[in-house]
């Protein structure tokens, strides 16, 4: 039987109580005022599998069309970091393309292969298993929807912090496109563009899309002088679609591909290497570093897709898609950042995967829901080879096989005019299979009889899991609607593919799944005539054997240092908190958007040794408080409309790594961005963009391995500015 949620705490009474006196407000203060001035256009999301507004739906979240995204300069996905409540997003250390994400303190820091992320990402229904190539650039994209909380019912496995929905812009039945070209700082040169048509009937529909995005390095390497934290991306997708004419039925294929071809990210030195026989200073920059490792990079991720639709009634729908994914990533992580052979790594990864889903949606008078089959099939693997001090020489390789099966059910009853029941349960069935092989050897040719064999082992281990979901929605007036919902999410478990079974025998064993249990609270208001957008949500989650990757230093029986990359369970945490977002028009020439988030992550039970240390350890990658806010304006011209837009986004004290270095944790610290777009008619338009206009210096990550003498921070990015144009026909 499922477990029972934990009850609601102080935090959930005193919200209730709040809530409930917003529907006890005199009728004279709710009465609408006078017709506005202008009003908000209803946003469409998916984020329950089926098409409801923004405003209707009983999660937590946030999206963004694809004009809000162009108006927020809108990049990538790292780029939704401090527009999003309770979301830490960024580029993982060593890569343009893996990502790093955090929802509300949950999420994944090691992109290690066979580790599974906290946060799923999905693009076009599809879930991208690994985070290798998940960093996904934004273009020709309908909007990008952030699901905060978990998500087990809909989503399945590895969904427990939330979900990122990237949603492209669907076949047109008449030609259309558009064109951008920017230009910027450190060379920035990037074109974008899209082309659809469809036949006179509208039976047959086509799609072009692709982007080039260039720009020279934010440092470079001294040792060579090529470019460091640069970009070279090239990405496209090809969607063709048939509609019958007088069917009710359609069916859509995409294929899409990215090929990253950036250079090493460039970091800061924060220490004097102790194995460095030159003694070289700490250094001063953000970026430059001093390699002497081959400054080369690729990372290649596609994937092709199929989605057949059929309307079986007025009220039923089916829906399939069969999905396949892959990716392959090269890459030189020179750890001391020096042109000595101190840590040097040269590692592959390699993955791909397979997905069947099968949907029956309903539509009813009085309900409404989703019924449903998931099917994935995965293979993740790799070789690592590490060069320390020249002196130790050792290969990391490993490959794991995911099977999971679900069966899932999301149900919603309209019992009354103002009060509905959501309810829904996903039963999944997984098996895992780790593979994996670790040597040493003699020297860097990394052949030959291997010296040692720290790992050798082939492990299998199968799970089960229920994740229930209970929701209640009262709609209080015609302005306010309130929810709460009691929802459970889990982490798959895994091996440590970096296991070291010789000097730590437990490490050869598996370490255990996630759950978390996630009572919530919210209410989704339409306020001053139509002119304002206020959400909130209170939520109170119980986390439970929470995953952490951690360095461990240790002496080798030959007396020399090394340091073992470990992947244990933490036990047991409480995190609880809340969220506002608005969205207000005060005006037609006026839009102020923005959000405010609290967090409190803390652990109840972290045992070290047989010893309970709760008390000394911090979530990574979670601010206790995080807000923005976007002021936007628009002018009219003789030459057409202008928009200004000033945004900042807050984040407080940051800690990115679970070793809670406080060299590599991060103040609070503020970001200013600003643009301007001159909209010379429905057509053409031109724009100016600038991105941490104050040069503000912020870590985002970093590594702190005394074994190997390395102190290292990596820097989001400095101050740019970005100016281009935008054609559509």
């Amino acid at each position: 039987m499922p477990r029972r949620l934990p009850a609601p705490s102080r935090l959930h009474l005193a919200a209730l109580a709040a809530l409930g006196a917003l529907t006890a407000l005199p009728a004279a203060a709710q009465t609408a005022p006078a017709e506005p001035t202008a009003t908000l256009e209803a946003v469409k999301v998916t984020a329950r599998k089926r098409e409801e507004t923004l405003q209707d739906v009983p999660v937590a979240v946030t999206a963004l069309t694809a004009e809000q995204l162009d108006k927020l300069a809108i990049k990538d996905l790292g780029d939704l970091q401090g527009q999003v409540p309770n979301l830490t997003i960024y580029a993982a250390r060593g890569s343009n393309t893996t990502i790093t994400t955090f929802i509300r303190g949950v999420g994944q820091a090691d992109p290690l292969w066979g580790v599974d992320p906290g946060v799923g990402i999905y693009f076009d229904d599809v879930y991208i298993a690994r985070p290798q190539g998940a960093l996904l650039d934004v273009y020709d994209v309908q909007r990008v929807e952030v699901l905060r909380g978990p998500q087990g019912t809909l989503y399945g496995k590895n969904t427990v912090g939330g979900a990122v929905k990237y949603v492209s812009k669907p076949l047109p039945q008449k030609t259309e496109g558009a064109v951008t070209l920017a230009m910027g700082s450190y060379g920035q040169v990037n074109a974008k563009g899209a082309v659809g048509a469809a036949t006179d009937d509208g039976q047959f529909r086509f799609r072009l899309a692709g982007a080039s995005l260039n720009r020279g390095g934010f440092g470079k390497n001294l040792t060579d002088g090529s470019p460091v934290s640069d970009q070279d991306t090239t990405s496209g997708r090809v969607s063709a679609g048939w509609f019958p004419t007088g069917s009710t039925f359609n069916a859509q294929v995409s294929v899409d591909r990215t090929v990253d071809a950036s250079h090493m990210r460039g970091f800061q030195r924060l220490n004097v290497n102790a194995f460095d026989p030159a003694k070289t200073p700490a250094t001063t920059g953000r970026f430059d570093i001093a390699s002497g490792m081959p400054n080369a990079n690729r990372t290649t991720s596609e994937g092709e897709s199929l989605a057949l639709n059929w309307g079986v009634s007025n009220d039923w729908s089916l829906k399939y898609i069969l999905a396949h994914r892959a990716s392959d990533t090269n890459t030189s992580i020179d750890f001391d950042g020096l042109p000595n052979k101190i840590a040097d790594v040269r590692a592959e990864y390699h993955d791909s995967s397979q997905s069947h889903e099968l949907q029956a949606i309903y539509e009813g008078d009085r309900s409404s829901g989703v019924v449903g089959l998931y099917y994935f099939d995965g293979k993740a693997g790799g070789t690592v080879r590490n060069n320390f001090f020249n002196l130790s020489f050792g290969t990391t390789n490993g490959t794991v096989f995911t099977k999971g099966q679900a069966i899932f059910g999301d149900w919603s009853w309209r019992l009354t005019k103002d009060f509905s029941v959501s309810t829904g349960l996903r039963y999944t069935k997984e098996t895992k299979r780790a593979v994996v092989l670790n040597q040493t050897f003699a020297n860097d040719s990394f052949s030959g009889t291997p010296l040692t064999t720290p790992a050798n082992f082939d492990n299998s281990r199968e799970v089960t899991n229920t994740s229930p979901r209970l929701s209640l929605e009262y709609k209080a007036s015609k302005e306010i609607k309130l929810y709460t919902t009691a929802s459970r999410g889990f982490k798959s478990g895994g091996y440590n593919i970096r296991a070291n079974t010789l000097a730590f025998p437990s490490s050869g064993r598996p370490f255990e799944d996630e759950k978390l249990d996630s009572l919530e609270v919210g209410a989704k208001m339409v306020l001053d005539g139509g002119r304002l957008e206020l959400n909130t949500a209170l939520f109170h989650n119980k986390y439970k054997n929470v995953q952490l990757s951690v360095f461990t230093s240790y002496t080798t029986p030959a007396g020399q240092p090394g340091f073992f990359g470990d992947f244990t369970n933490a036990g047991k945490a409480t995190l609880q908190g809340g969220e506002v977002e608005f969205l207000w028009v005060p005006a037609s020439d006026w839009r102020i958007s923005g959000h405010l988030a609290y967090l409190d992550a803390k652990y109840d039970e972290y045992i070290d040794r047989g010893v309970n240390v709760a008390s000394q350890k911090k979530f990574t990658n979670t601010p206790r408080v995080q807000g923005g806010i976007n002021i936007e304006s628009t002018v009219a011209l003789p030459v057409g409309l202008l928009r200004t837009r000033l945004g900042v986004t807050h984040r407080s004290k940051v800690y990115p790594t679970t070793d809670l270095s406080e060299s590599l944790a991060q103040p609070a610290y503020t970001l200013v961005n600003a643009g301007l777009i001159l909209e010379k008619d429905a057509k053409l338009s031109f724009f100016v963009q600038g991105a941490n206009l104050t040069d503000k210096a912020y870590k985002t990550d970093g590594y702190n391995i005394a074994a190997l003498g390395v102190l290292n921070a990596y820097y989001g990015a400095p101050r740019t500015f970005t100016v281009g144009g935008t054609y559509k026909f």
